[in-house]
């Protein structure tokens, strides 16, 4: 029936010649449509226009024309139209000939005019039947041609045995190659598995399964690392790391046996990052719900688990199975936990807190959030965060709020300590704790406080050395925390029969150690180590707050006390300022004395003052003058002042000359009678200092106080420097009475000191060497001429040059010398008889002349011999000559006053004074270098060119100061004659 419906629905093309119909009726019955016509031309043109489904012609058509040309020229056109070849007289040849035209079937007629109906029937079909195969075939070729020919695969048909023989252009492009490059060849041993991993073992083993009848799927990555060809230089155009899939599909013929093998190798790049990264995602998740602290949960509407995160046993202890046998949520947060309608109504609820309790029989507080959800049949899913402690650690800082509070208001060390400890309960949620202070003097850790816990469990606490010999100890010194999950662990431990287990030793900064500790082991967690390094750094604090206003007290105490002192200080600078102003203003000792009482007393500073002095062959103090007070004079005449009863403290300086404090008064108040007398007095401290200037004492001065202590160090070493200062103004107002005083009186001195400078001098050159105009001061130092007797100037100069003491020596004149002869070139006298001359001798600091004259003593000459010294100085008349013979006897080693004479002068500014003033230094010295150089003598025994140039100095500087200088002496000399000033000027 099937062929039946073919053939009827069949349209036929017909050839055959004009005159015979023969093809056409045998199956005008047989199908629908049957075209008849007689030439190649006419059947061309139908074919191009209509829709013919099968071709039946015979050999002979009309203008001698055959079938065999139009099967050949159909075929050039078309190789799926079905062709029915029916000859009236057909042979081998004829039909060869028509197999080689590509005909569908051959009918070969018995009689051209007779045609068996059921051939040419049979014959259409199996036509038909050829070309629907055909059809399919072409269209399973086209299928093929465009998968094969896919751009985005490589694709390859293999031999069973894995030779190539075909492959498309995507795969020679891969590899840079032609078909005959890879042709024939072992599809394994191709560039394209060259740079994956054991790729050519894999496409091997694909094969073989291949050819045995299976198909076969490999997942290869290939790798290029540089870039470069991977066979031959060949240029590798495959990205780098990128993953194929293989497929190796065995092609069956109709026997099933293989006959060939289609590979395809397709890019899955994309897709194998894309499950990677699936993969991945997959694993986070997984390891992140493992992992996580929080819990999450989903349930139905009957609150059934329908899913349990892996990490519940991190907040109850269970598995994830336990959950789920435990039924509903309802048995593990407990009912009520929310108000269903709420959730509903917003579709989430957030932190709601709730109260579990896990496996062990812990509570634990939760942060529960609530959201609908549909997820494999759940509903709700519940999200659960242990915040026990979070919670444990808000309560444990609300408690060490309060402590901190309380520890602002505690005023010692040891409140501190006991506050700290009764609080670390709550605190720290611990039953044992204590602190212990540094003893800085002992160097020892003390129990300051310690909870009845830690006696209970620990026993008494102890002293510890602040070395590293026990735990409290070491901590101390390292300044590090150490926690304990056992004590007992520990090879410091003092106490081993103790109940502590769990321990911390925090270091309270410089201040001691704070311990807490339980009997349970591995008490401390995060949580709590931060709670107990937080509670001992506000122990730290307060006790710093403490330190620093102790600190603080005690500066506060010295500022006033250096404000006391400072207060002092200025009084005693006040009473300095107007000591030195009446120093200065005073002209006599008495003055000075006098003025240094009333200051020292005035403005109620001290209560008494005076001064004493020993005089000459005394043995007692005898003031000079004292501040004007009824009970000054009163204990002055009641004291003794002998030198013999050395009790009372300015007889005690006067004896010693140290200053001599008296504290307190009332101190061994039975052992000296003066004490009484100046209680009685109110007088409760005292001091007495030496009024000394180089090492001459000018008497005492002493100061009373109406409190004991009084005189601190500041004011001790004030009055010391004002007994110098006055001690020093006394002298000056000597010095200056020496000065002005119209008569003197003129001391002579046998010298033994062998120290004395011109006794050395003298006795080393083996001359006599004297001076009478003393010595002149200049800025740069002090100078003298000297004459020299029986030794040549220049030996006596050498010598004296050699001498401590001496800076320079410098030979003025040679009076041993002949006449005009040159004193660096002419030898002296062997003998010394007429040997001597001039030298000008600098001398050094300290000079003995002006010791003399700071106290008012001067002098006036000076004749060494080997064997003798004499000195002339002259003591003004207001002078206590036995003063200065003091003076001279400290001076020199051994000085023995020989004569005393009184010398008058004319005028308290004679003659020597006015020309000393109106000549500077420089023509002084000019004048004296030339006058002792023998200049004005006639002849000149040294011409100005021989002065200028011991005097260092140009001819023309020298003439100018001889000529000032003459020019200013003659001006005094006619002053003193009265001559008028324009004669003098003239004449």
């Amino acid at each position: 029936m099937a062929s039946v419906r073919t053939l009827d629905d069949a349209r036929l093309l017909v050839a055959e010649p004009p005159d015979s119909n023969v093809l056409s009726r045998a199956l005008a019955d047989e199908t629908r449509t049957v075209t008849a016509v007689s030439t190649v031309g006419t059947a061309l043109d139908r074919l191009e226009t209509e829709s013919i489904d099968c071709l039946l012609t015979a050999q002979s058509l009309a203008n001698e024309e055959t079938g065999l040309d139009l099967c050949e020229r159909v075929r050039k056109r078309t190789r799926d139209l079905p062709i029915v070849f029916a000859p009236a007289d057909g042979d081998e040849t004829l039909a060869s000939a028509a197999v080689a035209a590509d005909i569908s079937a051959y009918v070969p007629r018995s009689s051209a005019t007779d045609p068996a109906a059921a051939d040419c029937r049979a014959a259409v079909e199996r036509a038909l039947a050829d070309g629907r195969e055909r059809r399919r075939l072409r269209d399973r070729t086209r299928q093929f041609d465009a998968i094969f020919a896919d751009p985005e695969t490589y694709a390859w048909v293999l031999e069973p045995d894995g030779t190539v023989r075909r492959a498309n252009e995507a795969a020679l492009a891969a590899i840079d190659a032609t078909a005959s490059d890879v042709v024939g060849r072992q599809l394994s041993a191709l560039p394209w598995w060259q740079s994956i991993a054991d790729g050519g073992a894999a496409i091997e083993d694909a094969i073989d399964q291949a050819a045995a009848g299976t198909v076969a799927h490999h997942e290869l990555t290939r790798h290029r690392a540089d870039g470069t060809g991977t066979e031959d230089g060949e240029a590798d155009a495959i990205d780098e790391s990128t993953t194929f899939e293989v497929t190796v599909r065995p092609v069956h013929d109709e026997s099933g046996t293989v006959v060939s093998l289609l590979v395809r190798a397709t890019d899955v790049t994309d897709r194998a990052r894309l499950e990677h990264e699936l993969r991945e995602s997959e694993e986070l998740h997984r390891v992140t719900l493992n992992n996580m602290t929080d819990t999450v949960l989903i349930t139905d509407d009957d609150g059934a688990f329908t899913y349990v995160c892996p990490n519940v046993h991190f907040i109850f202890g269970y598995t994830d199975d336990e959950i789920h046998e435990m039924g509903t949520i309802d048995e593990l947060l407990g009912p009520d936990l929310f108000d269903r309608e709420n959730l509903e109504a917003d579709g989430v609820l957030t932190n709601i807190e709730c109260t579990a309790t896990d496996r062990a029989g812990r509570e634990h507080t939760l942060l529960v959030n609530v959201r609908e959800v549909s997820i494999q049949g759940g509903t709700t899913l519940y999200s659960c965060r242990d915040i026990t402690t979070r919670k444990r650690r808000e309560e444990a800082l609300t408690a060490l709020h309060r402590t901190t509070r309380k520890l602002l208001y505690a005023e010692t060390d040891r409140e501190i300590a006991d506050i700290v400890v009764d609080d670390a309960t709550d605190v720290l949620d611990l039953e044992a704790s204590a602190a212990y202070l540094f003893d800085t003097d002992e160097n020892v850790l003390r129990p300051a406080a310690s909870s009845p816990g830690m006696e209970r469990i620990h026993g008494p606490a102890r002293d510890h050395r602040a070395s590293e010999d026990s735990i409290p100890g070491r901590v101390f010194v390292d300044g590090e925390t150490r926690f304990f999950a056992d004590v007992h662990d520990s090879m410091l431990l003092s106490n081993p029969e103790t109940d502590l287990r769990s321990a911390a030793y925090v270091p309270i900064g410089d201040h001691g150690v704070f311990v807490a500790g339980s009997t349970e082991s591995g008490s401390f967690n995060d949580v709590s180590r931060e709670l107990t390094d937080l509670l001992a750094a506000t122990t730290e604090a307060a006790l710093d707050r403490l330190e620093r206003e102790r600190t603080l007290r005690e500066r506060d105490r010295e500022l006033k006390r250096q404000n006391r002192q400072l207060t002092r200080f200025n009084r005693i600078n006040e009473i300095i300022r107007e000591l030195d102003q009446a120093l200065v203003r005073a002209e006599t000792r008495e003055e000075i004395e006098h003025a240094v009482c009333d200051r020292l007393t005035t403005a109620d500073r001290f209560s008494f003052a005076w001064i004493g002095a020993v005089e000459a062959g005394s043995d007692r103090l005898e003031p000079r003058a004292q501040s004007d007070t009824l009970d000054g004079r009163e204990y002055v005449d009641s004291v003794s002042l002998s030198l013999a009863d050395a009790s009372e403290p300015a007889v005690t300086t006067a004896t010693d000359r140290e200053a001599t404090v008296v504290s307190n008064v009332a101190d061994g108040l039975r052992d000296e009678s003066w004490r009484s007398t100046a209680l009685t007095c109110s007088y409760q401290s005292a001091m007495s200092v030496p009024l000394a200037y180089d090492e001459f004492s000018y008497g005492v001065v002493t100061v009373y106080a109406d409190q004991p202590e009084a005189f601190d160090d500041m004011i001790q070493a004030v009055l010391a420097e004002l007994g110098e200062t006055i001690a020093a103004a006394i002298a000056a107002v000597e010095r200056k009475h020496a000065l002005l005083s119209d008569a003197s009186t003129r001391l002579e001195f046998d010298v033994a000191d062998g120290t004395f400078l011109f006794a050395r001098l003298a006795r080393r050159a083996k001359c006599t060497v004297s001076f009478d105009d003393g010595i002149r001061q200049s800025d740069d130092g002090a100078s003298v001429f000297a004459t020299v007797d029986g030794a040549s100037p220049d030996v006596v100069a050498a010598v004296a040059t050699d001498l401590v003491g001496v800076e320079r020596a410098q030979v003025i004149s040679n009076e041993g010398r002949a006449d005009g002869a040159d004193s660096e070139t002419d030898t002296p006298d062997t003998d010394g008889s007429e040997a001597g001359g001039t030298i000008r001798v600098q001398l050094s600091r300290p000079v003995f002349a002006l010791q003399l004259a700071d106290h008012g003593i001067v002098l006036r000459g000076v004749e060494a011999t080997p064997s003798s010294v004499r000195v002339v100085v002259d003591v003004p008349s207001s002078a206590d000559v036995r003063e200065s013979v003091d003076i001279v006897s400290k001076t020199f080693a051994d000085a023995d006053l020989r004569s005393k004479r009184t010398v008058e002068r004319t005028s308290p500014r004679d003659f020597r004074s006015t020309l000393r003033e109106r000549l500077t230094d420089r023509q002084l010295e000019v004048v004296q270098v030339a006058y002792y150089g023998g200049y004005f003598e006639s002849p000149r025994d040294q011409s100005g060119e021989d002065v200028a140039a011991a005097l260092e100095i140009s001819p023309a500087a020298f003439y100018r100061h001889i000529r000032t200088a003459q020019r200013k002496l003659f001006d005094v000399v006619f002053s003193e004659l009265g001559v008028p000033a324009a004669l003098s000027d003239t004449g």
